[in-house]
């Protein structure tokens, strides 16, 4: 595994992570949606992490892997969460069923800020691979000085 790849790695973490704090922010600032496009209540929205194979097959991606070659992450999709809407009595609203519950959001706020934190650190460990890897490559073209 050369500089270059160890770059790109580190890239699509950052890429990843980023698109991960994007996600829990549109989480928190929908947190009260109780009417959607789609009718009813705004469902969380979750990342799917997957490997970014450069290799289509098996037996190419095995060999790749004896090398200890690494490709990095990627996003495989956005899924929305399939936990039940949080219910909260409340006759007055206007988006109230006929039992007088109102369907919210299944966002939790608590959940969402522990996974802001932990992709904050997650991007931030990228980024400190990513500059390691830069302060490598640059004393290695230093050797021959």
């Amino acid at each position: 595994m050369g500089f270059f790849s160890s770059f790109n790695i580190s890239a699509s973490g950052m890429t990843s992570q980023r698109l991960r704090m994007d996600l829990i922010a549109n989480n928190l600032a929908n947190v009260n949606t109780t009417r959607t496009r789609d009718g009813g209540p705004y469902q969380r929205q979750v990342p799917l992490f997957g490997s970014r194979d450069t290799a289509a097959h098996f037996p190419a991606f095995l060999a790749g892997w004896q090398r200890n070659e690494g490709g990095g992450v990627r996003v495989v999709g956005i899924v929305k969460d399939p936990a039940p809407p949080r219910l909260v009595y409340d006759p007055e609203h206007p988006d109230a069923g006929e039992d007088g519950y109102v369907a919210y959001p299944n966002v939790n706020v608590v959940m969402e800020m522990t996974d802001l934190i932990a992709a904050s650190r997650a991007y931030e460990a990228n980024v400190t691979a990513f500059n390691a890897a830069k302060t490598m490559a640059s004393l290695a073209l230093e050797i021959g000085r």
